[in-house]
């Protein structure tokens, strides 16, 4: 986008906080607040977790999504500010996002897909451990993990569940995906792995009776599942926008080179 055409064509859209939905407001007052199909961009108010939201709306529309933070953290989120806000967006530096598929088989016989923005994460119910097998195209990579649960995350998830699983950090252009323990009890010292951004994964409950394990895809729960399949999508995806100079990757950085 060109700093010199500004985007003046908005919706304004905000979580259920009173300062995010004052702020909207105040801006949609000031620029205008048009449907989404006749908008050119949609801000977001709030925080990360709002944002997942937006861009599951936003998937396949072609919309870009400018959010300003109005949470606790914001990692996904640019910095708050009224003035001349169709130059920021205009000057904004894009960054594509790939959901994960994940599709669910349970212990009912039924079978559940949802996407993920961030992460498809396996957790035990019960005070048991879960008991999983991780298969990665067809090869058993890991027979048996005993474990609170594991996580396959995408470079946008990478700084939030996964980053806080002791995951590693990647930047959306790696093009590979963290698949992280939660609490491994058995292999102890298993700390994950990366997988190219292509891998199939397959995850296996072993003795689900004892140890029964929910799948979750961002907010999507599925109870008592038996096997979960999840791969990357390249044909959907989210547009976000970032501050020039606060980019993504340069967010990832810094948040590597934190105390």
């Amino acid at each position: 986008m060109s700093e010199t055409s500004p985007i003046r064509r908005l919706t304004f859209t905000a979580s259920d906080r009173p300062e995010a939905q004052a702020a909207r407001e105040r801006l949609a007052e000031r620029y205008g607040d048009l449907p989404v199909a006749e908008a050119e961009a949609v801000v977001a108010l709030g925080g990360d977790g709002f944002m997942l939201e937006t861009l599951h709306g936003a998937l396949d529309s072609g919309k870009p999504i400018y959010g300003m933070n109005f949470g606790s953290v914001g990692f996904l989120m640019n910095d708050y500010a009224e003035d001349r806000l169709p130059e920021r967006i205009a000057a904004a530096q894009q960054a594509l996002i790939h959901p994960l598929a994940m599709t669910a088989w349970t212990a009912d016989g039924s079978v559940e897909e949802a996407l993920a923005i961030n992460e498809v994460s396996l957790l035990r119910e019960t005070r048991q451990t879960a008991k999983l097998r991780i298969t990665v195209d067809g090869r058993a990579r890991l027979p048996e993990l005993f474990c609170d649960g594991v996580l396959l995350a995408t470079p946008a998830g990478s700084t939030a569940y996964n980053l806080s699983a002791h995951g590693p950090i990647i930047p959306l252009g790696a093009q590979v995906l963290a698949l992280t323990p939660i609490s491994a009890f058995r292999p102890r010292r298993w700390r994950g792995a990366l997988l190219p951004h292509t891998a199939k994964v397959c995850f296996e409950v072993l003795e689900p009776d004892k140890r029964p394990v929910s799948a979750v895809a961002d907010n999507h729960e599925v109870r008592d599942v038996l096997k979960v399949d999840v791969r990357e999508v390249r044909e959907r995806s989210a547009l976000m926008l970032f501050d020039a100079g606060r980019t993504f990757e340069e967010r990832v950085l810094d948040e590597q080179f934190s105390a």
